[in-house]
């Protein structure tokens, strides 16, 4: 499996120089695969996310990096069976580093509390590592130049259930025709690369502090996370 995920990192190096998208990688990380052909078997999941995460920080001439103050890659355990995907930081997130650390994240945190789970026990990403300016949602072009690094983000994890929060993760996962009012609290399957995790979509918590109504909805979906994880042990 590491040999697998390492050929993808090189490959997605490849494929951004082929397209010539002005995507620009440290030359050291380069210059260290070529030489070192033991690497991609030696590398482990943190080195991998280590790397991973350096390539998404030598992206240039992106309008989300050049208006934000830092990366926000991820948070919580590299480990876990469970990972979890929302749309983009918001402005603590930019300050601190760290994804869902504002209102939103507080109120996941109660949300991952309510069926016995915090932040150790899960793995925290977003559909793009820097803030977009004044908290817009990303365009599609910025989604779609942020999704390898997604997918290969999620490969790396290698979840066993993947939960969507908002409409902006089901659309850059699922796809554009699916509306999460329709299709949450459902489970389905979709191949991620070599991952092939359970997939949930909710709502994200930032829209649930703006339509407390729809928390009972939420409900509903945090128990099928529960008894998923009950059918799968763990």
């Amino acid at each position: 499996m590491n040999k697998k995920i390492n050929q993808k990192i090189l490959s997605l190096i490849e494929y951004y120089n082929l397209l010539n998208i002005d995507l620009l990688i440290n030359n050291s990380p380069i210059n260290r695969f070529n030489n070192n052909e033991k690497l991609a078997n030696d590398l482990g999941k943190s080195q991998q996310l280590e790397e991973l995460k350096k390539m998404i920080g030598s992206i240039k001439n992106c309008e989300l990096k050049n208006s934000a103050n830092k990366i926000v890659f991820s948070d919580g355990n590299i480990y876990s069976k469970i990972m979890l995907i929302g749309e983009g930081p918001g402005a603590q997130e930019d300050q601190e580093g760290l994804p869902f650390v504002g209102r939103a994240g507080k109120l996941l945190d109660k949300m991952l509390e309510a069926i016995n789970l915090n932040r150790k026990k899960v793995y925290i990403s977003n559909v793009v590592n820097y803030r977009p300016p004044k908290n817009r949602r990303p365009t599609d072009q910025e989604i779609e130049r942020y999704y390898p690094f997604l997918k290969l983000h999620i490969e790396i994890i290698n979840p066993k259930i993947l939960i969507l929060l908002g409409s902006t993760a089901l659309n850059a996962i699922i796809g554009n025709e699916k509306v999460i009012s329709k299709v949450r609290g459902k489970w389905m399957k979709k191949k991620i690369g070599n991952c092939d995790p359970y997939i949930i979509a909710s709502f994200h918590p930032a829209f649930l502090m703006r339509q407390p109504d729809q928390k009972k909805l939420a409900w509903i979906d945090l128990k099928l996370i529960r008894e998923k994880m009950k059918q799968l042990n763990f």
